[in-house]
């Protein structure tokens, strides 16, 4: 009897774990299906672990993270330059999202060059540096 029980404890345990690492591996976060807190936490948690310099394609990133929330872009002569600014933390209840809510993204020619601040710094040189120009 006592053996009996033991197997059934461990069968449940094991079809518990089962369970999880299936949904966990089969049924990847969505975040267009999250609610918004969700989201930022999602947002955060995945572009905190972003590296620069990485091989991180802009489109990769899009299927991960969903649209971004703001949008810049400019076209120099050679390169195309997009700042997409995910939200990660929440400032007011207004209903708007703004730049200061998000983290950007800097992404030259489709490849990931810079986040954060420094994104937003380099853009703002590369945009000056091209109307200075005209």
């Amino acid at each position: 009897m006592k053996l009996k029980l033991l197997m059934l404890l461990i069968g449940g345990a094991l079809l518990y774990v089962l369970a999880t690492y299936s949904v966990l591996r089969f049924y990847p976060d969505d975040p267009a299906q999250m609610n918004w807190m969700d989201r930022e936490a999602f947002n955060a948690r995945f572009i905190g672990r972003l590296q620069p310099d990485a091989n991180m394609r802009q489109e990769l990133l899009i299927s991960r993270l969903g649209s971004p929330d703001i949008t810049e872009a400019f076209r120099s002569e050679q390169q195309i330059y997009q700042l997409l600014y995910y939200r990660t933390h929440r400032k007011a209840a207004d209903g708007i999202t703004t730049a200061d809510e998000c983290t950007a993204l800097l992404f030259v020619d489709r490849q990931l060059v810079a986040v954060g601040e420094a994104a937003v710094i380099q853009y703002q040189a590369a945009k000056a540096d091209v109307s200075g120009r005209s």
